[in-house]
């Protein structure tokens, strides 16, 4: 077998160019390395492509008749929230634009399995604190919604010319597989607490005063080994019958903002007293995966838990270039 990983010099897809290659499978990189560099993908071969540009389809066929490319595993898309509020055509350009781009190559050379890099924000705010993949789906940012209709037009591409496909719903990603590996991107909690301790900061917290049981959100943290695992096993599954397409990834428990925070001053030793701030906009108390669907399925299972995820943060921290010097 021969995978296309795009966007597999990212966070997600570096890890799972990395289990790729541990099983022995092919594997070829896409990126435009706006987010990343090449260093990540080891001796993958990469590709550096824009795959929103206008061209990029044929650049892409060329990649998939170069590489006997059998399945394709996309990652690549632009990811921050507010910055798609601000900026919404730019996000349907780049994030809608590359996945047509990416399955008008797919169609053209007969390549019909790919998985999908969906979000739990296809969800919005839901009602519910554990969510299924048959809640209602309701996006509150262009972000979100990008990622709703990749999974509308993938439906459609099913039924026009029978690709197999499934996409998975991410959950908070947390962690690093290998140190060199580390979330480079200062986005989700537990960088922007090591980058604001780094910084001789302390962390901020936003509300205290929800209805759990110390006062913080609670989310659904999977390690980001746990998930790139999750594609490597979809990848197999396609060759099967699933009966769904859409699959939730996490661990079907929560920590708080706080627990987390904890957690990364016992790892460190440092200090990690927050500065509470008001509560943000959008932030629902309790937010946690409904995981069964994907166990039922494909005998997937999350492993690892929240002192791995920080142990291997903290790590991979460490080894980069904002080590903190206690």
């Amino acid at each position: 077998m021969s995978v296309l990983v795009v966007g597999g010099a990212g966070y997600i897809g570096a890890h799972v160019v990395r289990l790729l290659q541990d099983a022995q499978i092919d594997v070829v990189v896409i990126d435009d390395l706006s987010s990343s560099s090449a260093e990540r993908v080891g001796a993958a071969p990469l590709v550096e492509l824009d795959i929103s540009a206008p061209e990029a389809p044929d650049a892409i066929a060329e990649v998939i008749r170069q590489h006997s490319v059998d399945a394709v595993i996309h990652f690549a898309a632009k990811k921050q929230v507010g910055e798609s509020v601000e900026r919404p055509l730019y996000y349907y350009r780049q994030n809608i634009g590359g996945l047509l781009n990416v399955l008008d190559a797919m169609e053209r050379e007969n390549v019909k399995k790919m998985i999908f890099s969906s979000s739990a924000a296809v969800y919005g705010e839901p009602d519910e604190t554990v969510v299924l993949e048959d809640a209602r789906t309701a996006p509150i940012n262009p972000y979100g919604e990008t990622k709703l209709i990749g999974e509308w037009i993938l439906a459609d591409c099913e039924r026009a010319w029978g690709l197999k496909w499934v996409a998975l719903r991410y959950f908070n990603v947390s962690g690093a597989g290998w140190p060199e590996l580390g979330d480079s991107a200062i986005m989700n909690l537990i960088p922007m607490v090591l980058d604001r301790l780094s910084r001789g900061e302390a962390p901020r917290v936003f509300g205290d005063d929800y209805d759990t049981p110390d006062g913080t959100c609670i989310r659904d943290y999977v390690h980001v080994k746990d998930l790139a695992a999750a594609h490597v096993v979809a990848i197999g599954a396609l060759d099967g019958e699933l009966s769904h397409h859409q699959f939730n990834v996490g661990t079907g428990t929560g920590s708080s903002v706080s627990e987390v925070i904890n957690a990364i001053g016992e790892v460190s030793g440092l200090d990690t007293t927050p500065i509470i701030e008001q509560r943000r906009a959008g932030d629902p108390p309790k937010l946690i995966a409904n995981a069964d669907r994907i166990a039922a399925e494909m005998d997937f299972e999350a492993h690892l838990g929240l002192r791995e995820i920080v142990d291997s943060a903290w790590e991979a921290w460490q080894a980069g270039p904002n080590r903190i010097e206690k």
